[in-house]
């Protein structure tokens, strides 16, 4: 079926989003944000575990956590007992870190485009534990996968024993084909440990074909679903090497339903499953909505400011325009030096956006979703121009 072409506004879809209209949010990409019908699906999972707190925590909740799961397994073309529900990707990147174990010689690879949380955890982590940290630099512009593969790939040694990498990252908002570093990682015994916090509902997910040891991602990102809701896959050869983050009723062989692995991480008393159980609402919701068609009309609307911004700054942008390096999140070179200017775009000119300092460049990082229009980019522009010229 072809896919047909939208451009913003999306009116039938903004109109679902209960952000205020007068300002300009072009940060998805933080928190992202719920649309009515899916905050609708997780309060009244919040009105039914009210009304029956026993029955539905002592008789429900883990049945219905296996549905939303086989939901979410289906949506990451994932088995339903290899994913299993955390509050958000920290959370799940967490649990594989704190399970392991290295050597004092032993090396875990990374990329220094690597979120700070993941990069505190590794950091914390190895100096109790023992392992270093080898942060592998991946200059910009980007220019093509083989070559990103290739000078990242030299970076491994002998001593490597996890690949920790983004899919698609956070300060730089660049898609990395992690597909060929997985592979190779395979053949040659080493981990794979994937930051996927910006991908389900910005980008397919396939993590069957991916097949990496571990994959970590956020559903209330892209995939607009209520904030908590996250995911941690592992490869089932794999499972047995994580431990319990929190000991609790999946230690007790009486109280424990499903795979090791589900039972290990829900089935930790009382928490609030609302988040999770309406995640597929949020599936739900993009699919009614033809979400191929809403990311193309967003990705054409960043291209666009992308253009705008290099005609006015005269930087040269980190990659080309085609959805290989990027989709929704356009990144924007500004000039260096000023960045105390642009973070004044929201106390002046109510624009919401991140202003990002990355290995001495700054950016402001755009983040396109349906419910955004042309005049966003218009008075973003403007702004700018306006910062530039003091």
């Amino acid at each position: 079926m072809t896919t047909p072409v939208l451009t913003l506004p999306l009116p039938e879809i903004a109109s679902q989003f209960n952000l205020r209209r007068d300002i300009v949010f072009l940060n998805h990409g933080s928190f992202g944000a719920c649309p009515r019908p899916v905050i609708a699906a997780y309060r009244k999972w919040q009105d039914e575990l009210e009304s029956e707190p026993v029955h539905f925590f002592g008789r429900r909740r883990l049945p219905l956590l296996a549905e939303a799961r086989a939901a979410l397994g289906k949506f990451v073309n994932a088995d339903a007992d290899d994913v299993v529900f955390v509050p958000n990707i920290t959370y799940g990147m967490n649990i594989v870190v704190n399970s392991l174990r290295f050597g004092p010689d032993d090396e875990i690879l990374t990329t220094d485009h690597e979120y700070g949380a993941v990069n505190n955890t590794w950091e914390y982590h190895l100096k109790r534990y023992g392992g270093k940290i080898v942060y592998r630099e991946v200059p910009i512009p980007m220019t093509t996968p083989e070559a990103f593969i290739e000078h990242f790939w030299a970076g491994v040694t002998p001593n490597t024993k996890a690949i920790s990498i983004s899919h698609i990252t956070s300060a730089t908002a660049l898609i990395f084909p992690i597909a060929e570093i997985i592979k190779r990682a395979r053949a040659a015994g080493i981990l794979s440990i994937i930051d996927g916090a910006h991908v389900p509902g910005h980008i397919d997910l396939d993590l069957t074909a991916l097949d990496p040891d571990f994959y970590a991602a956020n559903c209330h990102k892209w995939l607009c679903a209520p904030k908590g809701a996250g995911f941690l896959y592992a490869r089932r050869d794999k499972q047995d090497m994580l431990e319990p983050f929190v000991c609790s009723w999946n230690l007790s062989r009486h109280t424990q339903t499903g795979s090791r692995f589900t039972n290990m991480y829900e089935n930790v008393g009382t928490n609030d499953p609302a988040p999770w159980l309406a995640v597929p609402a949020a599936i739900e919701f993009q699919h009614t909505h033809n979400w191929p068609a809403v990311r193309a009309a967003c990705h054409a609307l960043g291209s666009q400011i992308r253009q705008e911004f290099a005609g006015i700054t005269g930087l040269t942008p980190v990659s080309d325009e085609s959805t290989m390096w990027w989709n929704q999140m356009a990144l924007c070179p500004i000039p260096t030096g000023e960045q105390y200017h642009y973070h004044r775009l929201w106390e002046e000119f109510q624009i919401e956006i991140p202003v990002v300092q990355w290995n001495g460049h700054t950016f402001l990082r755009v983040a396109i979703q349906a419910y955004n229009t042309p005049n966003d980019g218009d008075r973003l522009i403007e702004a700018v121009k306006k910062i530039i010229q003091r």
